[in-house]
């Protein structure tokens, strides 16, 4: 917020008797300074409050305040300072108490010396200011650091909970620094989705800043995708580790154990069970970022789907920015240029006929069309041109117009037995997990081994070898030489390394040859061996 420093003139008691009259009924009255005159030199001054406050001082004099503002606010002078502190007294930001610790004279007594401090409510409004600003002007960030410190903080944890008896300390500032790490990266998150909303919707953009920062954006969001897809899998895995070894509740309560030591003593005997709630809370929230579960899609695989959907409509927005500028047409210039020729347009007589011509639309005659219709329609043809004052009165069935409908009040339809098909999905879901565990037991290599040693694989193996090589090539990289993926769902692991031999590989399907240069290949099947990959 910018505006002109007060005049004296303008800030005065006049804003307190206002405030008294009016704003001062509301718990709201500590805003209403955003809504007078001068709005930015009230912030001001409330702003050099809160900083004394951070020094741990808690009064200031008026020739103090004067004193801290920007100089550009100061032409004021003292006075204006005076009017403006009355006025935030009035509004119930200030607190005003007698200055009496300069008195030397009996005549002192009797001038009017206040000291200023912050109320609550004026604090409190000035903190949600903050707040409110601070929001407003974040982007937010894709934070794929975040994700490898979730992983070191949740390994840390299996470590933990594998003690059989865990320091509550360590425990605590273990899932302490869990949840501040995982809540700066959801806030994040969200923040930097909005604003890339609305970077493709241009609002608030210039289009040359928008074209130089495209490529960009569209490499950020790769990587952020890539360590997604890496790390999203991994971390699911370490917060099933630790809900089935069932450290999670013994770490939740010592930590809750240890909060509650420094509660109040009248919140003594419920800040333990209050405190326990707080952390499962946090560990349900965590959990369902990361984990799928119940038909309900995680909030990583969201952000992820959102982040892929982004990178075509980025380039949609290229695009139609580049057929703009090459001056070709488009449905905006279309609808703009129509506008104009309703503008233009003489009479309301000429723009029916342009709106009947651009848009085709035409009043109905008919509400139903039936075979008594068309024959009476034959029999007496009315052009279309024909006013309604003049055409044949619509007949309406009584029962339409009585009911709304033509159909027949009865019986509703005996609802349908639909048990064998949900038995016939119920066994297909059950063959195709045990197709796909069966497909990770065959692809699942005990050590480094060459894409040429395969073998033959049959359809369901090869489908999945295909999507966890494409994962692979996908983080592929001029001048990489090993690279090492997760698939979608954090069950297998491939890492694959180039040779440089000139070999090539066959892997043999029942629908044909698979080619390609050999590589040597190393494929971890997570269920079955995460301790084995957190070793290594």
């Amino acid at each position: 917020m910018t505006s002109r420093p007060a005049e004296p003139d303008r800030i005065g008691l006049a804003d307190a008797a206002l405030s008294v009259e009016s704003s001062t009924e509301t718990s709201y009255a500590p805003f209403a300074h955003l809504a007078a005159p001068n709005a930015a030199f009230y912030r001001q001054v409330m702003r050099v409050f809160l900083a004394a406050k951070e020094r741990f001082t808690v009064h200031l004099r008026p020739e103090d305040v004067h004193a801290a503002l920007p100089p550009e606010y100061r032409s004021a002078g003292p006075d204006g300072v005076v009017k403006a502190l009355d006025s935030l007294v009035g509004w119930g930001n200030l607190r005003a108490d007698p200055d009496t610790s300069r008195v030397t004279a009996v005549e002192d007594f009797y001038r009017r010396r206040f000291i200023y401090q912050l109320t609550q409510a004026g604090e409190a409004a000035e903190q949600a200011l903050s707040a409110y600003d601070e929001a407003l002007g974040r982007r937010g960030a894709l934070q794929a650091v975040a994700l490898h410190d979730i992983v070191m903080h949740l390994r840390a944890l299996l470590v933990l909970a594998a003690e059989e008896e865990p320091d509550a300390a360590k425990a605590h500032l273990a899932l302490s620094a869990l949840t501040s790490r995982f809540e700066a990266l959801a806030e994040n998150a969200r923040a930097f989705m909005g604003s890339l909303q609305r970077t493709i919707d241009l609002h608030g953009v210039e289009v040359e800043v928008f074209l130089a920062y495209k490529d960009r954006l569209i490499q950020y969001l790769e990587r952020f995708i890539q360590d997604l897809i890496t790390l999203g899998g991994r971390i699911a895995l370490l917060i099933g580790e630790l809900e089935d070894r069932g450290g999670v509740g013994l770490l939740l309560r010592l930590a809750a154990a240890r909060e509650a030591t420094d509660a109040a003593p009248d919140e003594a005997d419920t800040a333990e069970t209050q405190a326990y709630e707080r952390w499962a809370g946090r560990w349900a929230g965590l959990a369902a970022w990361f984990v799928s579960a119940g038909g309900r899609e995680s909030q990583a695989r969201l952000l992820r789907g959102r982040a892929l959907g982004a990178i075509p409509q980025l380039l949609s927005v290229v695009r139609q920015l580049n057929e703009r500028r090459a001056g070709r047409s488009d449905r905006s210039a279309d609808l703009r240029t129509l506008a104009r020729w309703f503008a233009e347009a003489p009479d309301d007589a000429a723009r029916h006929r342009l709106w009947r011509a651009a848009f085709g639309l035409y009043p109905a005659r008919h509400l139903t069309v039936d075979a008594d219709a068309l024959a009476e329609r034959v029999a007496h043809p009315v052009a279309p041109s024909t006013p309604w004052a003049e055409a044949q009165p619509l007949r309406i069935s009584p029962q339409l117009r009585r009911t709304g409908s033509y159909e027949r009040r009865g019986k509703p339809r005996r609802v349908q037995d639909r048990s064998e098909q949900r038995r016939l999905l119920a066994e297909l879901a059950v063959k195709q997990a045990e197709e796909i565990a069966a497909a990770r037991a065959r692809l699942a290599t005990d050590s480094t081994t060459r894409l040429s040693a395969l073998g033959e694989l049959d359809p369901v193996a090869f489908g999945l070898f295909l999507r966890l090589l494409g994962d692979a090539l996908a983080t592929w990289r001029p001048g990489t030489t090993t690279t090492v993926a997760t698939s979608n769902d954090g069950t297998m692991e491939i890492r694959l390394t180039a040779l440089d031999d000139g070999t090539t590989a066959e892997i043999h399907t029942p629908g044909g040859v698979f080619r390609g240069p050999d590589h040597t290949v190393e494929i971890t099947d997570l269920t079955q061996s995460i301790p084995a990959q957190e070793a290594r």
